[in-house]
Order: C-alpha cells, then sequence, then structure tokens
C-alpha cells in the first residue's frame, strides 16, 4: 500500500499546481472525440475572424478613400462589390480544396504535395505570419472599440492588449470544447445585434427616417489633384484594404480535423454559412456608413470640424453607424453593439489559436517544425503551438503599440500568398486526377474551373495588395517570412540528419563485454549508502566505490569511515589536483575500459529532491555538471538515485479530489487483502520499497 500511497500524494501535488487552476484536470486520449467540434459550435471557433473582419474591413475601404476626398466615396460600392465577388469566389474554390485535402494541412498541404517542397514552405511560412498577424489586428480592434466607447482607457491600450491575449492563451489550454462552448454567445450575439441595426437602419431610411452619423458634417482636407495612375492606385488601395474581409477563411480548411463526423461535411458548410454572413453583414455595414454618411479619415486632424483630434481618438464606423441608426434612448443597443464587436473582434483572434497549433502539428509531423509543437497536452490540444503564438503576438503588440492603423498594413499578405499557391495547387491535383482516368470527370473539370478561376483572381489581388501595401509597412512582412522559410528547411535538413545518424545498420553487433559499476562517493551519508545499495542490488559483474581526492583530511575521514561501517565494496581514490571531480574520473574509466576491454560502466550519483524553489539555490549542482560531462564519455550509463529531503513534503499538497475508482486517499476503493511488509531499512528512507535488493529477495518470479 505504500507505493499507492507514494503514486497519491504525487497526484495530490499535480492536482494543487497552478497549471492544474489554469487548464483543469487532464483529459485521457479517449477523450479525443468528445472534444470534437459539431457545426454550431465550430462556426464561433473558427469563422469569428472571418466575421469579425466585417467590423474592420469596411472602414478601412473607407478610410483609403477618404484620402482622395469625400467625392471618392462614391467609388465605395463598386470596390464594396468587388470584395463580396472575391470572397465569393474563395468560399467556393475552399469547398473543393477540404473535399479532397481534409486531413487539416489546408493550403500547406495541398502545396506542399502538388506544387513541391518550395512552394509548400512559403505557404506554411505565410500562413504562420498570418495567424501571428491576426491575432495581433483582432486585438488591437477589440480595444480601438473599448476605447470608443471609455475614451479614458486609451492611454492603457497595450495593457489592455496584452491581458487579452494571455486570457485567450488561457480559455484555448483548457480545450476545443470549452474554448468553443465560451466564445459562441459573443459570436452569435455580434451576428444578431449588427443584423438588428442593419434592418433598422434601411428599415429607416425606407420610412424616410436617414439615420446621420455625427462625422457627417465634417470636411475633408481637399487634396492634391490626382494624376490618372494615383486615381487607379488608391481605387486598388481601398480594394486591397477592403480585402482584410476575406481573413480566416482558410482556417476552416485547416481546422477539418476539428469537426465531428462527418467531417467534410460539416466542415464545408460551416465554411458556406460562414461566408454567407460575412458577406451580408459587410455589405449592409458599408450600405449603412454610406446612408448615414461616416466619415473616417487616416489622420484625425484631416477632418475638419473634429475638435481635440490630437488628443481624442476618433470613433469606428461600425460605433458612428451604431449611434446613429439607435440615437437617444437607443444607448442601450448602442452599447450591446459595441460590447458585442469588441468581443468577437477580440475572439476572432481564437481563429488563430486553433489554426497556428494544427499547422504546427502538421509542420512538426513532416519535420519541418520542432517536435514538440506536435505533441497535445493535458488537455488534448496543441499546447505548445498555443504558447508560441501567445509570444509572438505579445512581441509584435509591443513593438507597434497595438496601433491597429499600423498593424492592418502587414496584414493580408500571408493571406493571399496562400490562397494563390493553394489555389494553383488544387489545379494541380485535379489536372493529375484527370490524367489518372478517374470517372467523374464532369465534377473534376468543374473543381478545376473553381480553383483557376480562384487562383487568379488571388494572384491579381495579391499583385495589388503587395504594391499598395509595401511601402506602407507591409515589407515587414517580406522580410519575415523568408527568415520562417530558411528556418523549416534547416530544421528538416537538421531531423534528416539526424535520423541518418541514428538509423541501424543493417547487421548490428553488440559487443559489450563485462558489466562494471562505479558508485560516486563524496561523504559518507545515507545518499550515497542508499546509491550504493541500489548499485548492490543490480547484481554488476564488478563495482566499486570511486572518491576523487580534493581534500586530503576530507579523504582520509572517509577512507576511516568507510572501515568503520565494514562495506566490502573497494573504496577507489582518485588525485585531482585541480579540484575538479569529472575530468579526473572520465580518464580514470577509459583507462579501466582500455585494461578490460568494451565494458558497460554504469555510474550511480545520488540525487536530491525538494520541496521549495529557493532550495536549488542553496546546493552547488556539481552531481548536475559531473552528469553533464559523464554523458559525452563513451560506455557510459548513468544512474540517478533519489533521495526525497524533509522539505519535499511540501510537494504533496493538499487532500485532491479522487481519481474514479479511488477514495479520499488516492487509494482502491475496493480493499486488497496484502500481507504487511517488513520494516523499511534506514538506508531506504524515501523510498517507496526498502531496496531494489530487498525487492529481488521478496518478490516471487512472476508477481
Amino acid at each position: 500500500m505504500r507505493a499507492t500511497g507514494v503514486v497519491s500524494l504525487l497526484v495530490t501535488s499535480e492536482a494543487r499546481s497552478p497549471k492544474r487552476w489554469l487548464i483543469g484536470e487532464p483529459l485521457s486520449t479517449e477523450k479525443l472525440e468528445g472534444q470534437l467540434l459539431p457545426k454550431h459550435l465550430a462556426l464561433p471557433i473558427f469563422a469569428s475572424d472571418a466575421l469579425s473582419s466585417v467590423a474592420y474591413a469596411p472602414q478601412e475601404l473607407l478610410l483609403i478613400l477618404t484620402l482622395g476626398g469625400l467625392a471618392f466615396l462614391s467609388f465605395a460600392p463598386w470596390v464594396a462589390a468587388a470584395v463580396v465577388l472575391l470572397l465569393i469566389v474563395v468560399v467556393a474554390s475552399y469547398r473543393q480544396l477540404i473535399k479532397a485535402y481534409p486531413s487539416g494541412g489546408g493550403d500547406y498541404e495541398v502545396a506542399h504535395r502538388n506544387l513541391g517542397e518550395k512552394a509548400g514552405l512559403v505557404v506554411a511560412s505565410a500562413l504562420l505570419v498570418d495567424y501571428i498577424l491576426t491575432v495581433t489586428v483582432s486585438v488591437a480592434s477589440g480595444v480601438d472599440n473599448i476605447i470608443c466607447a471609455f475614451a479614458v482607457l486609451n492611454t492603457w491600450r497595450v495593457v489592455i492588449a496584452f491581458g487579452f491575449v494571455i486570457i485567450l492563451a488561457a480559455v484555448n489550454l483548457r480545450g476545443v470544447a470549452e474554448s468553443s462552448k465560451a466564445f459562441a454567445l459573443p459570436t452569435y450575439l455580434f451576428i444578431a445585434s449588427v443584423g438588428v441595426m442593419i434592418v433598422t437602419g434601411l428599415v429607416r431610411t425606407a420610412l424616410g427616417d436617414t439615420p446621420l452619423a455625427a462625422s457627417a458634417s465634417f470636411t475633408v482636407k481637399s487634396p492634391e489633384s490626382l494624376t490618372q495612375i494615383a486615381f487607379i492606385l488608391l481605387l486598388l488601395r481601398a480594394f486591397a484594404s477592403g480585402c482584410s474581409a476575406l481573413t480566416g477563411v482558410e482556417a476552416v480548411a485547416n481546422g477539418v480535423q476539428a469537426f465531428r463526423r462527418p467531417k467534410i461535411k460539416n466542415a464545408q458548410r460551416t465554411l458556406v454559412l460562414m461566408g454567407s454572413i460575412a458577406i451580408v453583414l459587410f455589405i449592409g455595414i458599408v450600405a449603412l456608413a454610406l446612408i448615414s454618411r461616416v466619415h473616417y479619415a487616416e489622420v484625425a486632424c484631416d477632418l475638419q470640424g473634429f475638435k481635440n483630434c490630437t488628443t481624442a481618438p476618433q470613433t469606428s464606423v461600425i460605433s458612428q453607424i451604431a449611434a446613429a441608426v439607435f440615437p437617444g434612448g437607443g444607448y442601450f443597443m448602442f452599447y450591446v453593439i459595441q460590447g458585442a464587436t469588441a468581443l468577437v473582434l477580440l475572439l476572432a483572434a481564437n481563429t488563430a489559436f486553433n489554426g497556428f497549433p494544427l499547422l504546427g502539428s502538421v509542420l512538426a509531423r513532416d519535420s519541418y517544425a520542432p517536435k514538440s509543437l506536435q505533441t497535445r497536452g493535458d488537455r488534448l490540444v496543441y499546447s505548445n503551438g498555443v504558447l508560441v503564438l501567445s509570444a509572438a503576438a505579445i512581441v509584435l503588440l509591443l513593438v507597434y503599440r497595438a496601433n491597429l492603423t499600423q498593424l492592418i498594413q502587414l496584414y493580408i499578405i500571408g493571406v493571399f500568398v496562400s490562397f494563390t499557391l493553394g489555389q494553383t495547387g488544387m489545379v494541380v491535383h485535379w489536372t493529375k486526377l484527370l490524367r489518372s482516368g478517374a470517372t467523374n470527370r464532369g465534377q473534376i473539370i468543374r473543381s478545376r474551373m473553381i480553383n483557376a478561376f480562384g487562383a487568379l483572381l488571388t494572384a491579381v489581388v495579391l499583385i495589388v495588395v503587395t504594391i499598395t501595401k509595401f511601402t506602407h509597412g507591409a515589407w515587414l512582412v517580406f522580410l519575415i517570412m523568408p527568415i520562417l522559410y530558411l528556418l523549416m528547411l534547416g530544421v528538416n535538413r537538421y531531423y534528416r540528419g539526424i535520423e541518418h545518424e541514428i538509423e541501424p545498420d543493417p547487421t548490428t553487433t553488440f559487443g559489450a563485454r563485462g558489466d562494471h559499476a562505479i558508485v560516486l562517493v563524496g561523504k559518507m551519508q545515507k545518499p550515497t549508502l542508499k546509491a550504493l545499495d541500489y548499485a548492490i542490488a543490480a547484481r554488476h559483474e564488478s563495482i566499486e566505490a570511486v572518491h576523487a581526492n580534493i581534500d586530503d583530511d576530507a579523504t582520509e575521514l572517509l577512507e576511516k569511515q568507510w572501515e568503520e561501517q565494514n562495506i566490502k565494496v573497494p573504496l577507489r581514490i582518485i588525485e585531482s589536483p585541480y579540484r575538479d571531480i569529472s575530468m579526473p574520473l572520465i580518464k580514470y574509466i577509459k583507462a579501466h575500459r582500455e585494461e578490460h576491454g568494451a565494458e558497460v560502466v554504469t555510474v550511480y550519483t545520488p540525487l536530491y529532491v525538494v520541496g521549495h524553489w529557493w532550495e536549488h539555490l542553496l546546493h552547488n549542482h556539481k552531481a548536475r555538471r559531473i552528469r553533464q560531462k559523464l554523458a559525452l564519455c563513451h560506455g557510459v550509463t548513468i544512474a540517478l538515485v533519489p533521495w526525497l529531503l524533509d522539505s519535499s513534503k511540501a510537494l504533496y499538497g493538499r487532500p485532491h479530489r479522487p481519481l474514479p475508482g479511488q477514495d479520499r486517499r488516492g487509494e482502491p476503493r475496493r480493499p486488497i487483502m496484502r500481507k504487511p511488509l517488513p520494516p523499511a531499512s534506514p538506508l531506504a528512507k524515501s523510498s517507496t520499497i526498502a531496496s531494489a535488493s530487498d525487492a529481488k529477495k521478496k518478490t516471487p518470479v512472476g508477481r
């Protein structure tokens, strides 16, 4: 029963740790299916980015057009129509991708399989950058909307942004199922509240009571006359900014494996529903912005009539529309829309918190990223990916001070790189199927036409976005992407080299001839004697204790105590004139192996287990440094023998919630009759059994 008690104490310690408080109890692998998402929960998880982008995409579109003067706002419907057309094409294209590649690799897998390794890594680097920017832009935009309602918080912008990233990471570390439940209500509240605002505004307009924004009376400083080329570039730049409404569409294709069965159909339906809602909300917000004559400028002081432009932030487009549609007594709806918009913008970052870890796991599977990204945490999520994404987003928010206007310039470049290469890869995929003699040729041809049109359109948009955003900050994306590309390529080459180095030879020869044990002795102490007891119990062919002579008096005392204890294991003294233990010991081991042939040498060392972090500072860690150097010595195996100090009881903590089938002490509910064990040896104070040698004597074979 003693072993069960120790296990119970260890579980208790784990149960009360801050990690358990933060992310909850660990889930078994069998519960993975229960963490998969139905459609009504998958929509807020994977579509929150695309849906929330309609809150800032119309604003960016109008902002760029205003640079040419208020007259340029007349082009807004045509620019918005082009964005909607592109969104329809992209949604249709990704329906084909989900069907062909449901494994969750998305654009990366398509490009890697059909266009080669280099194209796949370009897509991967673009997506990784885009996911990081999704978090930063979404959080910055959400904080902007909060500040629109509570302007006094403007000085705390960066701190608030940091806090939201940490909260999102913590919620996602608790698992997909729990995060989806937490994020479902705000997403549906945003859809409903903005839908009510659009319907109310259009009905008021139809009845002759047209809503009027607070900025309708503002004018814009007359810009310099635009040349024909500048005019075209301005329209293209407005289109590029409006295309931020397309961000997040690819997340569904990257997260197919998170859906419940039938995965493909559920993912496709969620994608179509997401696209339909995004189109309706985008058109409605642009229409109401033009109807209510919302004026929004890149520089607040360019708006003539805007008081305190140097200190007060501009009110966002969606908040101006809400205030115009629900004037006077409609402040309740205004704050509902502001709150829902801020929440959904913050939760839009959750799309990246799902997509980034999934993509990281796929890259790790293909040996392009560290293998730690492929490991599921206690809550069955790729927790290391969540932590990496959080850290990268916090750094970017700090560098840009959570400024949405600057961050938005870096956005959507990566999206359209992955769009273009992914759709091009799909064209190659369908072409291969046609050449292989597939039977459903008509359906394949239609799919290829959809993806071909999508590839062409997104390639054009990529060129436009690159030209219009490069000098406004997007150059940083083109700097980071090659760095990530080279890093992933280097990681892959490293893993390939390691695999080649450690793969077994065609014939394996076991050349070890002998088994020798060395117990490293410093002073005559219980941990040392326990290590010696374990070495004896292991029944090596030969055994000796080795002490490095640093202090003659201490060595003489040790020899005397060794004789008094009547220890039969020989004590070997090796000289250490430079007060180092590891190098004389390594030289001694090498000389021993040269004399006795290719023996396996096992070095036993005690390991102190403490209960408080500050105790680590009070130990010199000499044994750890010795072990690190011994690990470089051929033919040496290092055996650690733990010794639990009294302070280690602090690790056990308070009683924990019992696991199924256990009582409050963590022991089985049904009593198991066992014979009482004899008293433990004093040398085995911290062990669950007296010693390894006692265990061999008392435990019958086969039990």
